[in-house]
């Protein structure tokens, strides 16, 4: 090919050579942009991002106070130490059951030392837990009686308080807080459990209880007992509507349909051993739930 072949070849009509034009202007314009214009962000003023840093600096000072605190130690009466809480202490399971055995007997250890008869442990572990006993008022006398065994007997340093058996359905906040251990916001709690289940028919109900010690409910079932009002309206488990059943504190809504669900499929229900059939239902309960139903 010729030097005017190519020539003429190069050859633009007046459409191309102005988007010729136009492309060589953009690309000019889109230079001295990018030489001439700041595209680096501006820097912000982060004072959240500060303000967080500056909370997690206090809770980091304050989780580091709490760990070197040293924790709190509670004293407690160990005639009342439950299994768990003597396997906490390191006792072996045959010395929590002799201690239990001595209690059965309505006996009363009174210093370590007694316990340390009863229990058999060993000097080690009675070194450790013994600054956590706390013993009653009365035992701390009771060395100031040891003149001889007969005039100890002839003359008690205390006279046991004739105990009144009271019904527990029939008890008053009053009442409730004279039990030790028990202050308003048990009382309370006794109390409004009460009133959703219409009564309490047993007093194992008060494991129920949230907050209430081992010790504590020792001391309840020691004062009360329960007497289930003559008046008391049971819940008719073959006629009650799914409603009803759902408010009954043992139930709830899903045991309620499932209860529904195997009447209409299997005729009425005859007993307590017929509901514990049912998917959900609280077997450990059987015996408390059946005194709240009318079959």
């Amino acid at each position: 090919m010729n030097l005017k072949g190519m020539i003429k070849g190069l050859k633009f009509t007046n459409h191309q050579r102005t988007g010729i034009f136009l492309l060589f202007t953009i690309i000019i314009v889109l230079q001295a942009v990018y030489f001439f214009i700041d595209f680096s962000l501006p820097e912000k003023s982060f004072n959240e991002k500060e303000q967080w840093m500056a909370l997690q600096s206090e809770i980091d000072a304050m989780k580091l106070t709490k760990l070197k605190e040293k924790p709190k130690i509670y004293t407690f009466n160990p005639n009342f130490i439950s299994d768990y809480k003597g396997y906490k202490l390191g006792m072996s399971v045959l010395e929590i059951d002799r201690l239990l055995a001595f209690r059965k007997e309505n006996k009363y250890v009174t210093s370590a030392r007694e316990f340390q008869d009863v229990t058999k442990i060993s000097d080690s572990l009675l070194k450790i837990i013994s600054p956590l006993f706390k013993f009653p008022d009365w035992t701390q006398g009771k060395s100031n009686f040891k003149i001889s065994k007969k005039e100890f007997i002839q003359k008690p340093f205390f006279k046991k308080e004739k105990i009144i058996v009271s019904d527990i359905n029939q008890a008053s906040q009053e009442d409730l807080v004279k039990i030790y251990g028990i202050g308003e916001a048990l009382s309370l709690r006794i109390l409004k459990q009460k009133e959703i289940l219409g009564c309490f028919v047993s007093m194992e109900q008060m494991n129920d209880v949230w907050g209430l010690s081992p010790e504590v409910i020792y001391e309840l079932n020691t004062h009360f007992k329960v007497i289930i009002p003559s008046n008391f309206k049971k819940i008719a488990i073959n006629e009650a509507s799914l409603k009803e059943l759902s408010q009954f504190s043992y139930f709830r809504y899903t045991l309620a349909k499932q209860i529904v669900t195997y009447r209409s499929m299997n005729g009425n229900i005859n007993n307590i051993e017929d509901l514990s059939k049912i998917k959900g239902f609280p077997v450990d309960k059987a015996k408390i739930i059946s005194l709240y139903l009318e079959f």
